[in-house]
Parts: C-alpha cells; sequence; structure tokens
C-alpha cells in the first residue's frame, strides 16, 4: 500500500438518494411527499376504510414546494410512498445581477452565484427593495431532489 494519505474535499452525499421511503399511512399534513416526480407539502390527507378486498387508501393533496402547483394521488396506506430530502440553508445577500441572478456569502466564506432570483411577486419585490435600500439581507434556500430556490427574506439590519 502506499504511504500518499487521500484528501477529498468534496460536499458530497456519498450517491444518497434524493427520497427515502415512507408508508403511506404514516404521512401527515405538513409533511413531505414525491408526486408526479415533484417534491410536495402535504396539506391534506385522508384515508378511506378497507374495501371488501383490499387495502385502506390514503388521498393526498400537496402543493409542489417549488412552483406552487396543486398535486393529487391515492396510495394504499399500507404501501410506500417516496419523501424528498427537504433542506434549508440560510445565505447573506451580496448582489442581484441584471439577469436575475443573485450572488450568495456561503457560511465558509466563498459565494454562491448559481441561484435565480424568485418567481414569488411579492418576494422578489422585497428582495430587490431591500437591497435597493442597502439593507442587510440573509434569503433562505430551500433544496431537494437536486432544485433549490429562495423561499423566504430576513432584515439583519443596515449595512
Amino acid at each position: 500500500m502506499s504511504d500518499e494519505e487521500h484528501h477529498f474535499e468534496s460536499k458530497a452525499d456519498a450517491g444518497a438518494s434524493k427520497t427515502y421511503p415512507q408508508q403511506a399511512g404514516t404521512i401527515r399534513k405538513n409533511g413531505y411527499i414525491v408526486i408526479k416526480s415533484r417534491p410536495c407539502k402535504v396539506v391534506e390527507v385522508s384515508t378511506s376504510k378497507t374495501g371488501k378486498h383490499g387495502h385502506a387508501k390514503c388521498h393526498f393533496v400537496a402543493i409542489d414546494i417549488f412552483n406552487g402547483k396543486k398535486l393529487e394521488d391515492i396510495v394504499p396506506s399500507s404501501h410506500n410512498c417516496d419523501v424528498p430530502h427537504v433542506n434549508r440553508t440560510d445565505y447573506q445577500l451580496i448582489d442581484i445581477s441584471e439577469d436575475g441572478f443573485v450572488s450568495l456569502l456561503t457560511e465558509t466564506g466563498g459565494t454562491k452565484d448559481d441561484l435565480r432570483l424568485p418567481t414569488d411577486e411579492t418576494l422578489l419585490a422585497q428582495i430587490k427593495d431591500g437591497f435597493a435600500e442597502g439593507k442587510d439581507l440573509v434569503v433562505t434556500v430551500m433544496s431537494s431532489m437536486g432544485e433549490e430556490q429562495i423561499c423566504a427574506l430576513k432584515d439583519i439590519g443596515p449595512k
């Protein structure tokens, strides 16, 4: 064997899946579920009784966490559903470019420049107005299943 030490600098998650299985009957309101391969937040769950031959069914009504579309799914309660890994990270806003991308300061001191401004009009206006006024803004970025989007904004005072 060689005496060299191997150093790996990566934030890879060892090929971890974007979702994990969970029994449909255990998913509750305000939980997350994958419907039509989109990560969604559950807004309503109703469970039907078992039929003459068969399973109790769970009827999920959920809203896509990135585009706000309402999706529905019916799954036997004993079957597994995919649940997305959803992460929220706070970054400080450094700059907004003309082409609609934001420059964010990471916790390690680097920059993250691959995120677009949010499509939500009120949040977009708050970010642009706050930035124009020279406020120190912290944006919350939600990431799931390989997608990222700014979902919230905090003002931490003047620069």
